[in-house]
């Protein structure tokens, strides 16, 4: 059972109402229900939307159709992109729900609200950022660089690329993985019990097979570190600088110190790649560069859609095809019909 902290009180002292602090409560009690992130994302924007209500004298809980409106709009004039305010309104409808009282998005008023800021941010240029793909000539590019090395923490960081893109795995994902979710097959490749997902959370659990390549630099990794005998330790741990690894059971390693590896990657292979930065980032590999660079090679090498999401684990069409978008650009149907016509 997650262990509820001091941010999550913050939820049900949001209304007067007894009832709707009472299924507050009770909402806050189940928080388990939900991925650590989007606990985090829901604190964090009622935060900001109570303090807004607040200043502007206006109802929080439950919230108007209107003051809805003026605060989505609010999130706009400062500089919101139209995905966060698009997730304001989600979340702000989601504690509606959870607290038994009618969301204020069903509204038209809202409703046109987020159509007009949608409109408006397309019109004036925005687009959907999109992580550096890191491809598997880079991949190859690294294991070149990397494979002979003598430091612990470059044997890692290998590792973890290669399972990175071979998996397709978020970063979340990756970080919880056990010595113990390895198993192998007959011919001695690595195959991971992953267990749970963000979009797949069922017993039967996933699971995920590594290459002849990927499976050999698991496998150094792993002997290096010491963690054979260790089936409870998290597979990619600490590597302090005087190249000692610290063997971990209770907390996996941080999400920044994921992305670390990334940059270190592009540090030595990626400089040489010009890459125009999107909303001030993404100008470097990141923790979704794997996927991202995975999807687009399955994608041209000729993988359906369907083929991609399962690898993915992706649940809409759509998500997928922003990632993929410009790999099969020039094969559309219109391209094909002018190139046979001339």
């Amino acid at each position: 059972m997650q262990q509820l902290t001091a941010a999550d009180a913050f939820l049900p002292t949001i209304s007067a109402d007894k009832e709707i602090t009472q299924r507050l409560k009770e909402f806050v009690q189940d928080k388990e229900a939900f991925s650590a992130n989007t606990w985090r994302q829901l604190l964090s924007v009622m935060r900001i939307c109570w303090q807004w209500a607040t200043e502007n004298q206006r109802p929080f809980l439950p919230m108007a159709a209107a003051d809805l409106r003026d605060y989505l709009t609010w999130l706009q004039l400062s500089g919101r992109a139209s995905s966060t305010i698009a997730t304001h309104a989600s979340l702000i409808a989601m504690l509606h729900r959870n607290a038994g009282v009618v969301s204020p998005t069903v509204s038209p008023i809202v409703f046109r609200t987020i159509k007009k800021i949608n409109r408006s941010a397309v019109i004036a240029g925005e687009r959907t950022g999109q992580a550096v793909p890191f491809r598997l000539t880079d991949l190859l590019d690294i294991d070149k660089r990397w494979s002979q090395a003598t430091r612990k923490q470059e044997t890692r960081n290998l590792a973890f690329l290669h399972v990175a893109y071979g998996t397709l795995l978020r970063l979340s994902e990756l970080a919880r993985l056990r010595v113990g979710d390895i198993t192998r097959a007959e011919d001695g490749r690595i195959i991971l019990d992953v267990g749970w997902t963000k979009t797949i959370v069922q017993t039967g659990g996933l699971i995920k097979a590594l290459s002849t390549l990927s499976s050999q630099r698991l496998t150094e990794w792993i002997k290096v570190a010491g963690l054979a005998s260790e089936p409870d330790a998290f597979l990619f741990c600490p590597v302090h600088r005087s190249d000692k690894v610290t063997i971990i059971t209770e907390k996996p390693l941080s999400t920044p110190a994921l992305e670390t590896i990334f940059t270190q990657a592009w540090r030595t292979v990626g400089p040489q790649q010009s890459v125009k930065a999107n909303k001030k980032r993404y100008s470097g590999w990141s923790g979704h560069s794997a996927r991202v660079g995975a999807a687009q090679d399955m994608a041209k090498r000729g993988y359906s859609v369907a083929q991609i999401m399962q690898e993915g684990t992706w649940k809409k069409p759509e998500t997928l095809m922003r990632y993929i978008r410009n790999v099969d650009a020039h094969q559309g149907a219109m391209v094909d019909l002018m190139e046979q016509s001339f």
